[in-house]
């Protein structure tokens, strides 16, 4: 092509590009000299450089779609984007930072800018979400697990993927113990208890509290009804004898108003049951431990003081 045609012809550079991303070893067989390459990158320039032989033909804020093409296409053959920017392309979260990209364990692309490069012998099948090559869920979950520092923090982005439905507890388990034993140790602690049905922050240190109260066994996410067989609730905590209930409250639910009416609706059901509620905040289980235990205690006592209603757990 004639040099200089792509000056007349910009959608040119669209046809060679992915969302605008471009190899500069495309721009020049456009007829792209690499001087002109350079001036146009320069600070204040119409384009920039995002990686190393990678530009971008504008000069505003790549988007996360662009960063994160550019680091595939920075990677080369078979790459996949994982950790937390493979989990925004599935749908959780806004994550913008550093681009996780796994490649094959003979690759010799090394980690530049953004682009952090994983070397994997368990590459895994590419799951395209809009342009960009992710791993699936279940590897880009804990993927970014092993790079969280917290329990909680873990915890948290574990359950926002089990509580959707998304993936299950037990095919994490099964990529866990499939995959590299490093930074395993906290997801392993958050897959130890969701086993026991705990999904959320607050409800793990929730159950820890339970187990200090001195109180009968209590079950977790269990299915109440009537004697009808009518659902009722699944409350989060439950001591069965004495038909008794404890809700733990979630304040990013209830910033929803329709949330917060399902909340409202549910608990009003359990207490038209006759079931005995204590509504509990997560920062009073984190902050005044001894208080809610106090709860906890004297409203055993009133469920344990009145006939158990008609209700039962399934299993």
């Amino acid at each position: 092509m004639r040099r200089g045609m792509w000056g007349q012809r910009p959608e040119l550079l669209d046809q060679v590009g992915v969302a605008g991303v471009v190899r500069t070893s495309e721009l020049e067989r456009l007829g792209v000299a690499r001087s002109t390459i350079s001036a146009r990158c320069r600070a204040g320039g119409p384009w920039q450089r995002l990686l190393p032989g990678i530009v971008l033909p504008q000069n505003g804020r790549p988007s996360f779609e662009q960063r994160a093409l550019a680091a595939l296409i920075f990677c080369g053959r078979n790459s996949v984007v994982t950790g937390r920017s493979a989990l925004r392309c599935h749908g959780f979260g806004s994550y913008s930072g550093d681009v996780d990209v796994l490649v094959e364990v003979d690759r010799r692309v090394q980690s530049t800018g953004f682009v952090k490069v994983e070397r994997t012998s368990r590459m895994p099948d590419a799951d395209v979400r809009g342009s960009v090559a992710c791993a699936p869920l279940p590897r880009a979950l804990l993927d970014a697990a092993r790079r969280c520092t917290t329990v909680d923090a873990t915890r948290a982005m574990i359950a926002e993927v089990v509580q959707r439905g998304a993936v299950t507890a037990d095919q994490l388990v099964v990529e866990l113990e499939a995959g590299s034993g490093r930074g395993s140790a906290i997801p392993r602690i958050v897959l130890r208890e969701m086993a026991a049905n705990v999904h959320s922050v607050p409800k793990a240190h929730v159950r820890r509290l339970w187990m200090s109260s001195e109180l009968p066994e209590m079950v977790f996410n269990r299915k109440i009804v009537d004697a009808a067989g009518q659902f009722i609730a699944m409350p989060d905590g439950w001591i069965d004898e004495v038909a008794f209930a404890w809700d733990i409250d979630s304040l990013d639910w209830h910033l929803a108003p329709k949330q917060y009416k399902h909340t409202v609706e549910r608990r009003t059901r359990m207490q038209n049951a006759g079931i005995i509620v204590l509504p509990t905040l997560p920062s009073g289980v984190r902050d005044i431990p001894e208080r809610v235990i106090a709860d906890l205690q004297a409203h055993f006592a009133l469920a344990a003081s009145r006939p158990r209603p008609n209700v039962r757990m399934l299993p």
